[in-house]
Order: structure tokens, then C-alpha cells, then sequence
């Protein structure tokens, strides 16, 4: 059982800016879940799941 949001870690190819994704959002965004929120190209996916330790060095996409 897990608790909390689930998250989708990326980092943008392009700027390396380092991002996360709720996967409740996946709905809202579409096909651009996933996508740089600065730079708007698809993100390299890391890692998914609860909050990780190192949560703060990525930039949440609301």
C-alpha cells in the first residue's frame, strides 16, 4: 500500500533542469506530461513513485 501522490522524475535534455510530474496530472497535461516546463521537449524519464529523499532538487509541475 502506498501513501501520498505518486511522482514521474524527469530531467529536460535540452537545459537539464530537473522536474517532477503527479501522475494525477497525466490527464490535465496529455501528451505533454512528461515535457520541460521551460523548454517544453520531452523529459528523460529517472525514476517514478512516493516522495524521495532528493525530492527537492526537482521542480514540481502544477
Amino acid at each position: 500500500m502506498s501513501w501520498g501522490a505518486q511522482y514521474f522524475y524527469y530531467h529536460c535534455p535540452k537545459c537539464g533542469k530537473k522536474f517532477e510530474y503527479a501522475l494525477d496530472l497525466m490527464t490535465e497535461f496529455g501528451d505533454e506530461f512528461g515535457n520541460c516546463p521551460d523548454c517544453n521537449v520531452p523529459g528523460v524519464y529517472e525514476k517514478d513513485g512516493a516522495r524521495t529523499p532528493d525530492d527537492n532538487e526537482y521542480y514540481e509541475v502544477e
